[in-house]
């Protein structure tokens, strides 16, 4: 049975930027985690994906508690936190440390479609976003193709649209759709008569086809599938914002979205790290514990430094965004690398300081389990998805450069 090990960012990591208001969001969350997202997160990481395994109850929970208003104003229902992009990055991280899977599809819930959704009307906000922060209506957001990845320029978008008698007719497909097969509604992507939109597409509905999930390396607790749209009708009013401006809205939900990759890196690093560093303390090997191995002692000290940055990184760009910078473009991208870089070198070498039992899914002799492979397989998403870390280089790069 898997226990938590000692936590190093205790003893190592003195929080000196994120406000008062965060660290309580952030004991808040750690303590809802521990006690109920622990007890499930080995089968949520482990279990194939299957609609029947999405954490229902788990969710429900978290909806209980008020964790999905934490980004949201009081206006709009929510907590109306000065800081609530620090809160939302928080969130992910403790969450991370636990489970990535249940990270990637709340995050996908509360970030992206409800971030996308408080950009919209009076009506997109009583009809999907309040039912959205109370756990009322699971949310999902659709942007990437089967064509095009990180290409969701407009003039890439296979899925269109056409405007007709006060109604949207939709056609196309997305690909990797977070919680879609279990969603009551998803915010996705169009291209209008050539114009950029963000329509809410409500589900089930006429014309509207979800795939079972998808079978993944990792984060498989997320579940992600395609949706089929052929001559599906959407009513005018459910148009977030103005039309020509999807795009935009779909990137400042990204902003908290990629901010929230960034801190999710940090907890699977954490994790890792603090599971080595429990590790290292019993296991021998030609007659000295691990610990006692230069190697591994100069190894874990630069990657203790590594989280620090990258811990350093998500927190500036969240407080940038509380700031009301619209595109933190330099910080929001640096955070999502970073973060999920340090994530994938701390589960590698993980795995080799654990050496046959880090290959371990369950070991038959005591049917002993080890979680480090676990994070192995959910970090690798992170330099993928919300953009390539190709893609954020390439931003910093415009940033230092321009973009000629």
């Amino acid at each position: 049975m898997r226990t938590l090990p000692p936590r190093m960012q205790e003893k190592l990591y003195q929080d000196l930027i994120l406000p008062k208001e965060t660290l309580n969001i952030r004991k808040k969350i750690r303590k809802f985690a521990e006690k109920k997202v622990f007890p499930i997160a080995y089968d949520l990481g482990q279990k194939e994906e299957k609609t029947e395994n999405f954490p229902f109850e788990t969710f429900k929970k978290m909806a209980e508690e008020g964790f999905f208003k934490a980004p949201f104003s009081k206006e709009d229902g929510g907590l109306g936190l000065k800081y609530p992009a620090c809160a939302s990055a928080v969130i992910s991280e403790e969450l991370a440390y636990i489970s990535n899977s249940m990270t990637g599809l709340i995050n996908a819930h509360f970030l992206l479609t409800g971030k996308t959704l408080s950009q919209g009307s009076d009506y997109i906000k009583q009809k999907y976003l309040v039912p959205l922060m109370e756990g009322k209506m699971i949310g999902s957001f659709a942007m990437t193709e089967p064509q095009s990845g990180s290409d969701v320029r407009n003039e890439s978008l296979i899925t269109k649209g056409k405007k007709k008698d006060g109604r949207y007719i939709i056609n196309g497909q997305k690909r990797y759709i977070s919680n879609v097969c279990v969603a009551d509604f998803v915010a996705t992507l169009v291209n209008v008569d050539g114009k950029s939109c963000m329509l809410v597409v409500d589900l089930p509905t006429d014309g509207c086809k979800v795939s079972e999930p998808d079978k993944k390396l990792g984060n498989r607790g997320e579940l992600t599938s395609d949706i089929y749209f052929e001559d599906v009708e959407v009513p005018e009013e459910n148009l977030v914002g103005d039309e020509g401006n999807g795009l935009k809205i779909a990137l400042g939900a990204l902003m908290y979205g990629r901010t929230g990759i960034g801190a999710s890196g940090v907890g699977m690093a954490q994790s890792a790290f603090d599971e080595c560093v429990e590790f290292m303390k019993e296991r021998e090997a030609f007659g000295k514990k691990l610990n006692q191995f230069q190697h591994w002692q100069f190894l874990l000290a630069e990657r203790a430094i590594e989280i620090e940055n990258a811990r350093n990184l998500y927190s500036k760009s969240a407080l940038r965004i509380d700031q009301g910078i619209e595109f933190p473009d330099f910080e929001s991208s640096g955070a999502k690398y970073y973060g999920s870089k340090i994530a994938v070198d701390m589960a590698r070498d993980a795995v080799q300081i654990f050496g046959g039992f880090g290959l371990m899914v369950e070991l038959a002799h005591d049917k002993s389990t080890y979680k480090v492979e676990e994070i192995y397989r959910d970090s690798k998403v992170g330099e993928i998805y919300e953009g390539t870390n190709e893609i954020h280089r390439m931003i910093i790069a415009r940033k230092i450069f321009g973009k000629d």
